[in-house]
Order: structure tokens, then C-alpha cells, then sequence
């Protein structure tokens, strides 16, 4: 179980603990980090296959780090452990493309299970946010997948791939105004706000029935 991972936390404690407890399960941790621009500066040059980021941090926080890693296209994936329950910090990190995200009192219980699934491609959640996922409105559009047409299901594949409008534009052979075009269609059909994130984080949240 070679899998390479990094560690951020602010709270020597927690970092400790999470460090000796995955360490004695076997996985390589090759580096860890007390604030997010130290936990940044390892992901860049260690380039591990898996972050666990604390969501606050000094410095930079575990979301900005996941915006930056999504940004520069680094291979890491990023699991956020945190204390936030808030809907707005989870749509934040689903727009990010985080793997992962924990609450932090079942950190260490449920650990393991989430980097199983992370390093199979699988996004994993605590269950208290699967459970928030259950009940959001976001999951109330999924009949309206039936209104999108071929083109449009296409782009809202590529949209939950975090491609921009140029590379969905570039990849489909088409300008950059008929995915904006196609995008405004999007939102609409499935009853979305305008907010730039908005089409992005419903991609994200059903991917698996595009």
C-alpha cells in the first residue's frame, strides 16, 4: 500500500495523530505541513497522489489549496477534513473537485475507507454530508437531465471534467460563443441560478448519471 500522501493540519495533535495512525497502516506519508502555504509548496514539489487537507489553516486554507491543485492541473487529489457542515463549503469544495471530505470527528474511523475510494477514482463523503447531498435541491434537477439535448449532456460531461468554455470549445469544434450559448440553455433547463459556479457544481454533484 504505497499510496503517497501528504498531511496538512494546523493542530499539532490531529496532524500527529493522523500521521502515526496511517503510517502504521502501511501508507507512505512523505510529507506534512502546520499551515497551507507549507502543505501548497510540498504538493507542488512532492507532487503526492493523495492531500489531506484541514480546511482552515493560516496562510491558505485546505479549499484554497483544492482551488490552486485544480488551477495548475496537479495531479493530487485533495480530501478536506473539517468541522464545516456548511452547504456553501461543500459546494465550494465540489467545484474544486475534491475527492474527499471528512468531518473531522470521524476522522480517524473513516480515513482509510476514504483513501480506499479516492485511489480507485471514486469521490468519498462523511456521512452526514451524503446525507446533506440526499436532501439538496441540486439532486431534485436530475429529471430535468432528461430535458437536455445530445449536445448539451455532452458539454455538462465536459463541464464536470472542470474543462473551461475554451477547452469545451476546442474538444467539440466549436466557438467559444456557442458553449456560452449552450451553457445559458443549461442553466436554464435545469432551473439553476446565474452564479458562474452554479452549472459546475451540479455537473459535479451527478456526474455519475451523465
Amino acid at each position: 500500500m504505497n499510496t503517497s500522501i501528504v498531511i496538512a493540519d494546523d493542530h499539532p495533535l490531529m496532524l500527529r495523530g493522523l500521521t502515526d495512525f496511517l503510517t502504521s497502516k502501511g501508507f507512505n506519508i512523505i510529507g506534512s505541513a502546520t499551515d497551507g502555504n507549507a502543505a501548497y509548496n510540498l504538493i507542488v514539489k512532492l507532487k503526492p497522489e493523495i492531500a489531506i487537507l484541514d480546511i482552515r489553516m493560516p496562510h491558505k486554507t485546505g479549499l484554497e489549496i483544492a482551488e490552486d491543485c485544480q488551477k495548475n492541473n496537479l495531479p493530487t487529489k485533495v480530501i478536506l477534513i473539517t468541522f464545516d457542515k456548511e452547504e456553501e463549503v461543500f459546494d465550494q469544495a465540489k467545484a474544486f473537485n475534491v475527492y474527499g471530505y471528512i468531518l473531522k470527528e470521524f476522522a480517524v474511523e473513516e480515513i482509510e475507507t476514504c483513501i480506499e475510494h479516492v485511489v480507485n477514482n471514486k469521490p468519498y463523503f462523511s456521512e452526514e454530508i451524503a446525507d446533506y447531498l440526499e436532501s439538496s435541491p441540486l439532486n431534485s434537477h436530475l429529471d430535468a437531465i432528461d430535458l437536455l439535448t445530445k449536445s448539451e449532456l455532452k458539454i455538462v460531461k465536459l463541464i464536470s471534467e472542470n474543462k473551461t468554455s475554451n477547452d469545451i470549445a476546442e474538444e467539440l469544434s466549436i466557438s467559444v460563443r456557442t458553449v456560452d450559448k449552450h451553457r445559458s440553455n443549461i442553466v436554464a433547463k435545469l432551473g439553476l441560478d446565474n452564479k458562474p459556479t452554479s452549472l459546475s457544481i451540479w455537473a459535479n454533484l451527478n456526474k455519475t448519471h451523465l
